[in-house]
């Protein structure tokens, strides 16, 4: 079943509610008109809410340019930006334009107009972030809940009242999505208390033991804190507060991990360079898979003893030889898997660290982590809508100059030089009697005659 987005809801709820006439979406008709239309409540006929059709001018498809009438069809971007329309195009008749640059994106970019509009609306939300820790921090354990996705709205919406072209229920959309992680969050800690944000929780997963599924457990998880934003943060040396020693104890694991990892894709790439040196007769032995895209590695190890002793018997075996590189692969297989031992020892000392770090937890190291978790992701991506419509302008102007910018002439000229050349082309063929009749008609099609 297809659901609504919020956003979508919302814009329909304030529309019922305020009594709202929008064009293509909704209309408050009286009860005269109502009466005229027979008491017919079908939507289309008061509301047309139907995508205008691409029209195409035609002189501009025969001579180039962009037509004024459809460049129009973008006047909330010129009212909200003045000067940038004669920024971005010149006259080439009274009916028709040209861009001036074809770099569209740098002259929208970096235009005064534009500037002043990424200036107003991050004046209207340089304090939401502050805001935000207000209402969701400091008040954490009063929020009520069910309210106060409305009075973030409320607050959302008054910010952005002068601010044009941004669509606030695009930004409601974001809070939302938003709020729904930190409602969960929000009622947890006001449930069970504070503590409930350092905590961890036994990560259980199903694991098939003995023919059966069953529950066991993995590791950990944060009840609130997410592993994951622990780590990111103190490797990013964000968190100063946190004891230096533990920080230089994740920070030695993620190196190693690290390192780990690294050698291991070198190891895979070693495996694949000495099996693409293995000739056809070599990849017959039982040592390579029969789908010739890896080495069994029991029968590796198993060969590699008996060459080994056939070395102290015979001496060492030439370094080009299937017998000296199914050695190189046994060491492989032994350091392969000496490094995925240490990547999970290594591993699990992290898990365990970061376990120890979420569990000791100062009020503080909560907030500000909590702060990355609610706020930041809310507060970059509404940071963001500028950036959007600057974006969806610039396509805007691209797709329209494009439209236009390969003429019926261009067209008409292009095929002419086609045919020219597949006609020289026609001219170097040779073939028997009916062969060149065929190919002459053909010929003679190409040049019109």
């Amino acid at each position: 079943m297809r659901q609504f987005k919020k956003k979508r809801i919302k814009r329909i709820t304030d529309t019922v509610i305020n009594r709202e006439t929008k064009p293509n979406y909704a209309k408050v008709v009286s009860r005269d008109e109502i009466r005229e239309n027979e008491y017919n409540l079908n939507i289309p006929r008061y509301v047309d809410s139907s995508d205008n059709a691409e029209s195409w001018d035609i002189y501009a498809s025969m001579f180039g340019g962009i037509p004024k009438k459809e460049l129009n069809e973008l006047e909330h971007y010129w009212q909200a930006f003045p000067a940038l329309r004669d920024a971005l195009f010149s006259k080439t008749s009274s009916d028709y334009l040209a861009l001036k640059s074809d770099d569209v994106k740098n002259v929208i970019t970096h235009h005064a107009d534009v500037k002043q509009f990424s200036k107003a609306y991050l004046a209207a939300f340089s304090d939401f972030d502050a805001f935000l820790k207000n209402v969701l921090l400091t008040q954490m354990q009063s929020v009520k809940l069910s309210k106060q996705e409305a009075i973030l709205s409320k607050e959302l919406f008054t910010r952005l009242e002068n601010i044009v072209l941004i669509d606030k229920y695009e930004a409601y959309q974001l809070l939302d999505d938003s709020w729904l992680n930190i409602a969960v969050d929000l009622e947890m800690i006001q449930s069970e208390g504070f503590a409930a944000s350092k905590q961890v929780d036994p990560h259980l997963v199903m694991k098939k033991k003995n023919g059966k599924e069953q529950e066991v457990q993995e590791g950990w998880i944060g009840h609130i804190i997410p592993f994951e934003l622990v780590q990111k943060i103190q490797l990013n040396d964000q968190l100063q507060h946190l004891q230096h020693l533990q920080h230089l104890q994740h920070l030695q694991h993620l190196q190693h991990l690290q390192q780990n990892e690294n050698r291991l894709a070198e190891i895979s790439t070693d495996y694949e360079e000495i099996l693409e040196s293995l000739s056809e007769e070599d990849k017959e032995a039982v040592t390579i898979k029969e789908s010739n895209d890896g080495f069994i590695n029991a029968a590796v190890i198993k060969a590699a003893k008996q060459l080994r002793l056939a070395i102290k018997k015979s001496g060492a075996f030439a370094e080009a030889s299937y017998e000296s590189k199914i050695l190189k692969v046994d060491k492989l297989i032994s350091e392969e898997k000496k490094l995925k031992k240490q990547l999970k020892t290594e591993a699990e000392n992290l898990h365990l660290l970061t376990k120890q770090t979420i569990e000791s937890l100062n009020d503080q190291q909560v907030h500000e982590l909590l702060t990355l978790k609610w706020i930041n992701p809310l507060v970059n991506a509404l940071n963001k809508l500028p950036e959007t419509i600057i974006n969806e302008l610039t396509a805007k102007v691209q797709t329209l100059a494009e439209k236009y910018a390969t003429t019926y002439a261009d067209v008409a000229n292009e095929i002419h030089d086609t045919e020219k050349e597949l006609s020289a082309l026609i001219d170097e063929l040779t073939g028997n009697e009916f062969d060149m009749q065929g190919l002459g008609e053909f010929q003679s099609f190409l040049k019109g005659e």
